[in-house]
């Protein structure tokens, strides 16, 4: 079978929205998409816009043996920044904040031009806008009792391999929720106790199927021994839930649970260590097919070097974030959701590098390499009837690598490239029972390159 449904569970593999406007290094990070900005009266207002175009060697993200189909691709990218001024920033007379909020909203239209004209009408179909919007609103912050609440929307663009509009994986994301939030004795320990709801819906009534939403509780906390580290701990409890499965289906509802505990700080000034080790069970519920559970271990180390002194990494994330000329070097385990069946694991090593150089040229690299695991997997089967075996369980590995540069000619314009490569090692998936001939090839490899130009304020 020269394509097919198998390439499904690898297209979100890791939950990697590809080919959406989250693509863009800027629109996720402070440090990349804000400039001077306007201030008017207490808010902040940082308007942006960027024009990019460029080379993708795999659109639909096909095997070597499957045809796969290059392009050009041009993206335009508006996007506003807005937060409450710090206090600094108000003039004199400013006072504390009672409620501090900062938002970001940005979307991304994508054109696309194949290299052969044979393949012209079916890629230009494809053209279509990505968009997100995010907002955090901080209720009396640094206060021994505050709060937070947050709100999410992205609405992702993917095309399948099968390069037909009518499949294309295009979803929307959509969540929110808030934590109260206690910090006695002027901050030394803090804890935080909420809830969070996250929901995929599938734009094609095909993948309905497809379609959850994940009600988390959470609590998390900190202890700050020393004064810039601290012991740490966080734990969750999920309920997720397939809103439409249909009759046949390999989907399991399940109730995964988490939690960690291990420290976060500075070693010296120059370094900083990140340290979590924890426990997860993903307690998925019976179903059509037979019960497959990850029971383990999960956790994260990260050691961060920092050419310039290091923020306060216990008491204050928003300065980590900040501070642009970092590199780090990490490893993650931790088990997820799968559109193949109940959950798949996985191992990853990275390494990050960010840098500002004498604030004209600001670099991000980031890179890794992933070993995923995947269980048993089964074909959909009705209920009551006996379910068949797909597979046996099975590795891939993956390799990412991205980089972001920007050359600042002023304060307000920059000319920027994004160079991005992505490969997936895996195995041919059968997809129909009666034929075992027929299969599907998870491998793929993605080369993309973009030169751009971006005004921001």
């Amino acid at each position: 079978m020269k394509f097919g449904f198998g390439a499904l569970g690898v297209a979100f593999l890791l939950n990697a929205g590809v080919a959406s406007a989250q693509e863009q290094v800027w629109l996720q990070d402070r440090r990349f998409l804000e400039g001077k900005g306007y201030q008017v009266g207490d808010l902040e207002l940082h308007p942006g816009l960027a024009g990019e175009f460029g080379y993708d060697s795999n659109m639909f993200h096909r095997a070597s043996s499957e045809d796969p189909i290059d392009v050009y691709r041009l993206r335009i990218t508006p996007s506003l920044s807005l937060a409450t001024a710090e206090a600094g920033k108000r003039g004199p007379g400013g006072t504390s904040q009672t409620v501090a909020f900062n938002g970001t909203v940005g979307a991304s239209y994508n054109e696309y031009f194949a290299r052969d004209s044979a393949e012209a009408d079916r890629v230009s179909k494809f053209r279509n806008v990505g968009a997100l919007a995010r907002l955090e609103l901080d209720i009396l912050p640094n206060r021994p009792w505050s709060g937070r609440l947050h709100a999410n929307l992205t609405r992702t663009i993917q095309p399948s391999n099968l390069s037909d509009t009518a499949y294309a994986y295009n979803r929307v994301h959509a969540g929110g929720g808030g934590e109260l939030i206690w910090a006695p004795g002027g901050g030394l320990f803090d804890w935080r106790l909420g809830y969070a709801y996250q929901t995929t819906i599938f734009e094609e009534s095909r993948f309905e199927s497809l379609n959850s939403g994940t009600h988390t509780l959470r609590t998390r906390g900190r202890w700050r021994f020393l004064p810039r580290t601290a012991f740490m701990f966080d734990a969750s409890q999920g309920f997720t839930r397939y809103s439409n499965p249909g009759a046949r289906t390999y989907l399991l509802d399940s109730d995964p649970l988490r939690a960690r505990l291990g420290l976060s700080g500075l070693i010296t000034d120059r370094f900083g260590l990140l340290a979590l080790a924890g426990w997860g069970v993903t307690f998925a519920h019976s179903g059509n097919v037979p019960v497959e559970n990850y029971d383990g271990p999960i956790g994260q180390a990260q050691l961060t070097f920092y050419p310039t002194a290091a923020p306060d990494l216990t008491g204050a994330p928003r300065e980590a974030m900040l501070a642009v000329s970092q590199i780090g070097v990490g490893y993650t385990r931790d088990f997820a959701d799968s559109y193949f069946g109940s959950f798949y694991t996985r191992d990853r090593g990275y390494l990050t590098v960010s840098y500002f150089f004498a604030g004209k040229l600001l670099t991000s690299l980031q890179g890794g390499i992933s070993r995923v695991h995947f269980p048993t997997l089964y074909y959909p089967a009705v209920a009551g009837a006996p379910a068949v075996q797909r597979t046996g369980p099975f590795n891939e590995q993956r390799y990412d690598a991205s980089l972001f540069a920007e050359y600042r000619l002023a304060d307000s314009v920059g000319v920027n490239t994004t160079v991005g490569y992505e490969q997936n090692d895996s195995r041919d998936l059968p997809v129909d029972p009666n034929n075992p001939a027929a299969v599907d090839d998870l491998s793929w490899q993605r080369f993309q390159a973009l030169l751009g130009v971006r005004w921001l304020m």
